[in-house]
Formats: C-alpha cells, structure tokens, sequence
C-alpha cells in the first residue's frame, strides 16, 4: 500500500493573501481539515505545514505555512497535494479508495474470480467498483451490503454475492451461449 495518498488538486488562488483552492479527491474539506501536513509527490518529498482549511462551494480554501500572498500561491496551482497514510486514523472496516483499486474480486460462496476493480465511483450514497475481467469486460458493481461480502486490500480481494447476471453481458441470461 501506497504510504502517500492523493488529497486532491490546488486548482487557483483565493484572494491576495495566499490561500488556495483545493478540489478535494478525498471525503471534504473536513477531511482535509483534519490533515497536519501536505506533500508534493507521490513519494511524499518537501513537507508544508498547514495552517487552516476551511469549505467554500464544495472545495477547500487551505492557507499552507509560509504561503502569504497570492505570488507565493501560483506556483501551487496545477500541484496535486497528498498526505500521509500516518496522519490519518480511519474506523475499522474503512479503506482508502487507492487501497481498494486493483483487488481481485471473488465470489463469497464459489471462489470464482469476476475480475479485478480498476474505478471506484461515487455517483450517489454508494460507492460503484468498475471491475474489468481478464477477457477486457468491464462490469458495474454497487458495494451494498446485499451483495459485497468483505473488503481484504490486505489480501487484495475482495469478496461478493453477485446476483444472476451482473458480470456477465448478455442481458441477465447467465445461460446464454
């Protein structure tokens, strides 16, 4: 597992006093809020303190250390911003999307491999995993309860109870030839 993970994108300034606007790719500007630190590559390199974070129409406006006018902000526009896995404690049974990409997804009851999650959407109070099987497919799979079984990015598996025809192309006809 990746040690730094994608908080989200600086995308223009806020005012003349050094504050930036961050699209968050992460839960919100509480999340983000709650971060001590940022970073500037995906191996972590230069540390940036941060000094405060606040919500303004469903991005982050963050003020980081030593970043107080707006000439001393544009060099972060465009820079993706990522925090340490350290920082963050999430409650048990909750993963890192980045962690959940790339798993094999089982079925709970016959082991049969459906594929493997290359997308994690979020359309609306559910998260969507694209699962691509090994012919190229791709599929849909709502992570509900009625059908996700258990997340293991451990392991990297995760295991569901699909029902008739969810990975398959053919209309729902899982004896189609």
């Amino acid at each position: 597992m990746k040690q730094f993970i994608e908080a989200g994108e600086f995308v223009t300034t806020h005012g003349v006093m050094g504050e930036l606007k961050l699209y968050p790719w992460c839960d919100g500007p509480e999340f983000v809020a709650a971060l001590p630190r940022l970073f500037f590559t995906p191996e972590g390199g230069r540390e940036t303190k941060v000094e405060a974070v606040r919500a303004h129409k469903g991005m982050c406006l963050v003020k980081l250390k030593g970043v107080d006018s707006i000439d001393a902000a544009r060099p972060y526009i465009r820079k993706v911003a990522y925090f340490s896995r350290a920082d963050v404690k999430l409650p048990e049974g909750r993963y890192f999307v980045q962690d959940i990409v790339g798993c094999t997804v089982k079925d709970a009851d016959t082991g049969v491999e459906y594929g493997v999650i290359t997308a994690v959407e979020h359309p609306a109070a559910i998260d969507v995993y694209t699962v691509e099987n090994s012919g190229g497919e791709t599929f849909l799979f709502p992570a509900v309860p009625e059908f996700l079984d258990t997340l293991s990015p451990e392991q990297g598996v995760v295991t569901v109870r699909p029902i008739p025809g969810m990975f398959t192309n053919d209309g729902g006809n899982d004896d189609a030839d």
